[in-house]
């Protein structure tokens, strides 16, 4: 719950938090995120899955904006909104964590089951 609740507190820091440029907002919101998976994670398993759906997500958003699909206000980067991997990159660690947790969970039922019987 307590990486949920950082991740929705990254989120919502991008959204509110007035910046005086966006190249501040990226290194802080790629700080938090990096903060984010150094608090919670720790593997490599679980960097890489952060950096591979930030890699991903992002292109598949770029084509997207690129198809006419879907339309920046203000792109910073490449077309690219320059915050929007950071978030993709803390998405990835969260989704992980309650996968892992949920994993555990379901190991320990199993578990319990068959020493009941």
């Amino acid at each position: 719950m307590r990486c949920v609740a950082v991740f929705v507190g990254i989120n919502h820091a991008s959204a509110k938090v007035d910046f005086d440029n966006n190249i501040q907002l990226s290194l802080t919101l790629a700080a938090l995120s990096i903060g984010l998976w150094w608090s919670f994670d720790r593997s490599r398993s679980g960097f890489g899955l952060g950096v591979g759906i930030a890699f991903l997500a992002t292109v598949v958003t770029q084509l997207l904006v690129y198809n006419g699909v879907y339309q920046y206000t203000s792109p910073d980067f490449l077309y690219v909104r320059s915050w929007l991997p950071c978030i993709f990159f803390a998405g990835g660690i969260t989704m992980g964590n309650i996968g892992r947790q949920l994993a555990m969970y379901e190991c320990k039922v199993i578990a319990e089951k068959s020493h009941q019987e």
